[in-house]
C-alpha cells in the first residue's frame, strides 16, 4: 500500500538516510530539515516503509519550483515519484509547477513527459557537460 503525507519530522531520519543513499553524503541534512519544519516537504510509504520524498519551493519567479526528488532504490519503479508529484499538484500553491532535470536523467524525462510536463528551456554550466532541463505544467 502506498501513500503521500505532509512530511513531519519523524520522518527526518528516513528522508535523510534515502538521500544519503542516492548521493553518497548527508550535505543536505540541513536543507531536508528546513523543508520539513516549512511543510514544503511530502513524504511517500509504500508498504510500511519510507520510499522517497519531494521537496518544492515558490521562490522560482514566484511559482512552484519541485527541487528536489528523491525515491529509495530498493522502491524504484513502483510509482513513487509519481505519486509524490501527483499529490504535489493536488497542493502547489501556485497554478503553473517547474521543475528541472540533468539531460543525461532519462529516467526522470520519461516521468515528466508522462505526468505531461513541456519541456521550457535550459540552464548550461551548472554540472560540465550536463545541461539541465527545466519542465513546466499547468494545473
Amino acid at each position: 500500500m502506498k501513500s503521500v503525507m505532509i512530511s513531519e519530522m519523524l520522518h527526518l531520519n528516513d528522508l535523510c538516510q534515502i538521500d544519503s543513499q542516492v548521493i553518497g553524503d548527508d550535505r543536505r541534512r540541513h536543507e531536508i530539515e528546513k523543508a520539513i519544519q516549512e511543510q514544503r516537504c511530502l513524504t511517500c510509504v509504500l508498504d510500511l516503509e519510507t520510499a522517497g520524498f519531494l521537496i518544492y519551493h515558490t521562490s522560482f519567479f514566484e511559482y512552484a519550483f519541485i527541487s528536489l526528488l528523491m525515491v529509495r532504490p530498493s522502491s524504484r519503479r513502483n510509482g513513487v515519484a509519481r505519486s509524490l508529484i501527483d499529490r504535489f499538484e493536488e497542493i502547489s500553491p501556485t497554478k503553473k509547477i517547474f521543475s528541472s532535470t540533468n539531460k543525461s536523467n532519462t529516467i526522470m524525462h520519461q516521468l515528466f513527459h508522462s505526468l505531461g510536463y513541456v519541456k521550457s528551456g535550459s540552464i548550461d554550466h551548472l554540472d560540465e557537460d550536463d545541461p539541465e532541463i527545466i519542465y513546466y505544467k499547468s494545473k
